[in-house]
This record gives structure tokens, sequence and C-alpha cells, in this order.
């Protein structure tokens, strides 16, 4: 069974940078689509970013446009995003989905069947 985990994560100033990772544990059958999510305290988990499998196109939401870059490396099985000019609000757990194989994935978290963990991410002076 694929799994994914996330690394990366931890208290950084405001206007820091981070760069959070995701590794899948096992190859896929077929390209599938990965996104990052975040859920902050009290609130629903929201759309970051997501990537198709041939890095052909991204989409980040508006919040993020600008500061985050959503990227993969699909020989080693890894999605990264990367995050800069760190603000409190980006305060939350964030965590990566992966699509089935051939399945299309955007900016709703049920387009995604296989989820990591999370990792923590706390923005604060």
């Amino acid at each position: 069974q694929v799994q994914l985990v996330e690394s990366g994560g931890g208290l950084v100033q405001p206007g820091g940078s981070l760069r959070l990772s995701c590794t899948l544990s096992a190859q896929t059958y077929g390209p599938y689509v990965m996104g990052w999510f975040r859920q902050a305290p009290g609130k629903e988990r929201e759309f970051v970013a997501a990537i198709s499998f041939d890095s052909s196109g991204t989409n980040h939401a508006d919040y993020v446009k600008g500061r985050f870059t959503i990227s993969r490396d699909n020989a080693k099985n890894t999605l990264y995003l990367q995050m800069n000019s760190l603000e409190p609000e980006d305060t939350a757990i964030y965590s990566c989905g992966a699509s089935a194989p051939f399945a299309r994935a955007g900016t709703r978290d049920r387009d995604y069947v296989t989820w990591g963990q999370g990792t923590q991410v706390t923005v604060s002076s």
C-alpha cells in the first residue's frame, strides 16, 4: 500500500522560509496528481497547491501565489513545497495527497485518495 510521509515543518519567524517534502513509500502505476493542503486550528482543510504528474501543470491558491512553489521529482518519488515570505496566517498542519492513477485532481481534497500524516508549520516571532 502506498504511503506518504511529510517532513520539513517547524517553527519559523515571519518572513522566513521552509521547504516541505512528501515522499511516497512505493511506486504507483500510472500518472497521478499530487497536492498540498493545510488545516489551521478551528478551520477546515484548505487547498494550497497541486501539480500534474509530469510537472507541466501547477495550480497555487491565491493566498500563497508568489510566495509558495510546488514541485516534484518523480525519480525520487518526492513532492516539495517551497514556502517563502511566511506569515503567521500560514500556521497550520500541512498534508500532502496523491490522486488515484489516471484520475483528475484539483483543489478539492476528495480528489486525493492517499494522504500523509501531516507536518506542523508554525510562523511566529
